[in-house]
This record gives structure tokens, C-alpha cells and sequence, in this order.
């Protein structure tokens, strides 16, 4: 933290002001489904020179579902410590006592801006705007068109092309696909900001490529071409559309020349998306004939686990002039991490007894700074509704070191000898077992009474669909 706001004070001059922050956040995508991670047949030029210019954090951690990690960037918390201990069922709303980062950011004169993905409350309490964002352009729920018992819920029927979107409150009917439309509505919102004498945030959260895999045709023929089936072609054509946005924000940021005075940030929400790319299975052929084999980066795990390939993200972080081309960082950093981080590098206070994690900008910065060991904790949570928390509190948790991982209470991986977490060790170090585990009991009876959503009564009514209901009886949906 202090290593950044000395950057800060040292760079100011040249800034004018604090710099701009976008990050890009992408749903389901994982760390393996990236070109320069070695995938070896998906095409991501735009984030693999993202990745070349800039610093990746190559062991950057976060949680197994989405929501949980939202609320974590959101708030420097622990999503438990949110009340997230779900991404439905009104237990992914967001706690309203937390502070969230353009709350704090505003502190410093950011104006915010969010684009596409929320996730963290559908009701109008909870909406962005009430949570520091003063640009809100958003589907509702986990997803387009998804709808679940409580309050979460998007627009009745929503689709992928064509969505109906919330626009500052007022639904606006769309054209285009989904990834495309949020990305030109980001770029048309920054390029008003940029000329303007304070910083913006601007958050760029695709729904893509979650389930159902729906892409644009040119974007999945050719994995079709390559025998793929539509969910698989659907998946990887997502992920390419939205290299390709990627592509065009990034050249726009050369136009516009704000790499200088903008942090960058891409990354994913959680785990890759197990279902369609399972490692090791023939998926489709090359063009010629040679089979193509489902990849995972040599880990264990997908999206919703335990395990490393559950938490394990790209995340890649450009500032010119500040950041390292081409560094890579190997030490273990986490989703409670970018918000201290991203305070320090604006110059604001942390909101006092929320912030769990801390800045990692001695390591982005290139300087060999220490960065000591600690314990992360994680949970799949997901219990069913109405259930005693308690009674999952010793299952599907995992707790995580620079050097090693426990998975529940039984298994133990070194995870700088084995990161494929191929050799339980638990029996060999019983002690190293136990340590962490009493960390975790600790974690957990101080995350208990944070979990405010437990045993709360269902919302009876979707928000999004009474709002939608109530402007269509008054004059229908505008085109944006």
C-alpha cells in the first residue's frame, strides 16, 4: 500500500491526476482457455499481447462461482464475509453495509461506469447504482434471461442477440450480440470520460461464455469446421468474440493514447467451465485429421471445486510506464487483493474493519518486495436453502498457502512440486494438516455472523420483471 501511494505521489505530475482504471472480467472462462497459457487450439491475440505488455499475475486465485468473487473485488472481503453464499436464491445479494469500490473510489473524484454483469442483488437496493456506480448499462440475474425463486431474475425472455438491457434505470431494447453491445457501450462511455478532468472507473463484466454457449455464427464455425458440437463451438466462439472486443478496446485505447494514465486489468470470475472442455477428452480434429484433446493447464479442477483449476484465473494488469512488459509473477495473489490495490494507486483510505486483503502492487511494480505467506480460505457454499450453515462448515472448503493446498479436512498437495495435485501428502505432514485447519475453523465462526442472507425469507416478486412490466404499460422499450 505505501509502495503505491508513492508511485502515485512520484508519477503525479507527470498524470495530472489519478489514473483511469478499466477491468474486464470475464464468466466461466478459467485460466487454461488463453492462447499464451498454452491452449492448443483456441486464438486470443488480443490477450496474449494484453499479457505480453503488461504483468501477469500468474497465480492469481479467486472463488469457485461467480458472485463470490464479484463481492470480493467489490469489497476486499471474503464473499462469505459479504453474506454470498450462493449465486441464487436471493444469497447472492451483496451486503449493504459493505463499501464497495467505486464508493470508495469516489472518494478520490472516480466516476464509475458498469457494463454488462452485476450478480450481486436484483433488487433495487442492492443495483449498482445504489452501490457507487453512476453509468449502469446491465442484464439482470447471473445471466440473460435466467430466472430463479427469489429476486433473481433478468427481463422475461431475454436473449443473447438483440438483449434488453437496464440503462440507468430504464430498459433499452439492443442490436447485436450480447459481448458486442456491452463492449461499444463501454467504448462510447470511456471515450466521454477521457477528456474529462477526473478518472473514471469503468467495469466491464461479460456474461460470456457462460452457459448456454450461445455465440455468434462466425465466431463458432470454426470449431464446428473442426467437429466440435454446439456447445463446445458455442464456448470457445464466445471466448474469441470476446478476444476480438477485447482487440478493438484495446486499439482504441492506442488511439485515444491512455495506456499511460489507465490501469488495465483482464481476468476471469472463476474456474474454467468444466462441461465442454474436459481435459484429456478428443473434443474435435484439426485440418488435418489429428485429434484435439480438452485442455485444463495441467491442473486439477473446474469451475465450482475445490480444487486449483476451481480458483485459478488469468489476470494480466497494464500501466505504461509503471508496469514491467512481459514480468510474470509467480506468487499466490487473490480476488480480496484489487480492491486495497486499486485504493492504494488512487490514493484513497480503506474503509475501516472491511479489507482483508492487501495490495499487490510491489509485485506488479517489478520490485523484489516481500510477500509473506498467509492462509486463504474458500467454500463452495451452495448449501440447500433453509439449511444449517454449520452443518457444511467442514465440507467443500479449501484452505491455500504460497506452498500448499488443503482440500476438506483429508487431503494435502504441494503445489510447488505438484501443481497437478496428482500426491495426497496429508498423512506425511499431519501436523501442517492441522495447523490449516484450525485457521479455517478460526475464518469460518468469524465469517458465521456476516452470512446475512441465511434464513431470510424468499423475495415474492422478480424486480426486473415488474420493472419491465411497469414501462412497458407506459410507452414500451426504446431502441438504445
Amino acid at each position: 500500500m505505501k509502495l503505491a501511494l508513492c508511485l502515485l505521489f512520484l508519477t503525479g505530475a507527470a498524470f495530472g491526476k489519478a489514473p483511469n482504471i478499466i477491468l474486464v472480467i470475464t464468466d466461466d472462462q478459467g485460466y487454461p482457455p488463453v492462447g499464451a497459457h498454452g491452449h492448443p487450439w483456441l486464438k486470443t491475440p488480443n490477450m496474449d499481447k494484453l499479457r505480453a505488455a503488461g504483468t501477469a499475475l500468474d497465480r492469481f486465485l479467486v472463488s469457485p462461482t461467480c458472485s463470490p468473487t464479484r463481492s470480493a473485488l467489490m469489497t476486499g472481503r471474503h464473499p462469505l464475509k459479504n453474506g454470498i453464499t450462493h449465486t441464487v436464491l436471493d444469497r447472492e445479494r451483496l451486503a449493504l453495509g459493505a463499501v464497495t469500490l467505486p464508493q470508495a473510489l469516489a472518494k478520490a473524484g472516480y466516476r464509475s461506469g458498469i457494463f454488462g454483469k452485476w450478480h450481486l442483488g436484483d433488487q433495487a437496493e442492492y443495483q449498482p447504482e445504489k452501490r457507487g456506480f453512476e453509468e449502469v448499462f446491465i442484464h439482470g440475474a447471473g445471466g440473460i434471461g435466467q430466472k430463479y425463486p427469489g429476486s433473481c431474475a433478468d427481463v422475461p425472455g431475454n436473449k443473447y442477440f438483440d438483449p434488453v438491457i437496464r440503462h440507468n434505470g430504464k430498459f433499452v431494447k439492443t442490436k447485436g450480440f450480447c459481448t458486442d453491445v456491452f463492449f461499444s457501450e463501454a467504448r462510447e462511455w470511456i471515450e466521454k470520460m477521457k477528456s474529462s478532468e477526473e478518472p473514471f472507473f469503468a467495469y466491464i463484466a461479460t456474461n460470456a461464455p457462460h452457459s448456454p454457449f450461445v455465440a455468434t455464427p462466425e465466431s463458432k464455425k470454426r470449431f464446428l469446421d473442426m467437429g466440435f458440437n454446439d456447445q463446445r463451438a458455442g464456448f470457445f466462439g464466445m471466448i474469441e468474440n470476446i478476444d476480438a472486443n477485447l482487440g478493438k478496446l484495446m486499439q482504441k485505447m492506442d488511439e485515444w493514447d491512455l495506456w499511460k494514465d489507465t490501469v488495465f486489468i483482464f481476468m476471469s470470475d472463476n474456474g474454467m467451465e468444466g462441461q465442454v472442455a474436459q481435459a484429456g477428452k478428443v473434443l474435435g480434429k484439426d485440418s488435418e485429421g489429428r485429434e484435439l484433446k480438452g485442455y485444463n493447464a495441467e491442473m486439477k479442477g473446474y469451475k465450482g471445486s475445490l480444487e486449483e483449476g476451481g480458483a485459478r484465473v488469468p489476470f494480466f494488469i497494464r500501466w505504461d510506464g509503471i508496469t514491467k512488459a512481459g514480468l510474470v509473477v509467480d506468487e499466490v495473489v487473490a480476488h480480496i487483493d484489487v480492491f486495497p490495490t486499486l485504493c492504494g494507486i488512487a490514493g484513497v483510505p480503506l474503509p475501516e474493519n472491511q479489507v482483508e486483503g492487501r495490495s499487490f502492487w510491489p509485485l506488479v511494480s517489478g520490485d523484489k518486495a516481500e510477500w509473506p505467506d498467509r492462509l486463504l480460505f474458500d467454500h463452495a457454499a451452495r448449501w440447500e436453502q433453509g439449511a444449517d450453515p454449520e452443518k457444511s462448515k467442514w465440507v467443500n472448503f479449501s484452505v491455500r498457502s504460497a506452498g500448499y493446498r488443503l482440500v476438506g479436512k483429508g487431503e494435502l498437495y504441494d503445489m510447488k512440486a505438484d501443481p497437478g495435485q496428482t500426491r495426497n501428502i496429508a498423512a506425511e505432514q499431519p501436523e501442517r494438516v492441522a495447523a490449516m485447519l484450525d485457521a479455517y475453523g478460526k475464518f469460518w465462526d468469524e465469517a458465521r455472523p456476516l452470512m446475512v442472507n441465511e434464513n431470510v425469507p424468499l423475495a415474492t416478486e422478480h424486480p426486473y420483471h415488474v420493472w419491465y412490466a411497469e414501462q412497458m404499460a407506459k410507452g414500451g422499450i426504446p431502441e438504445e
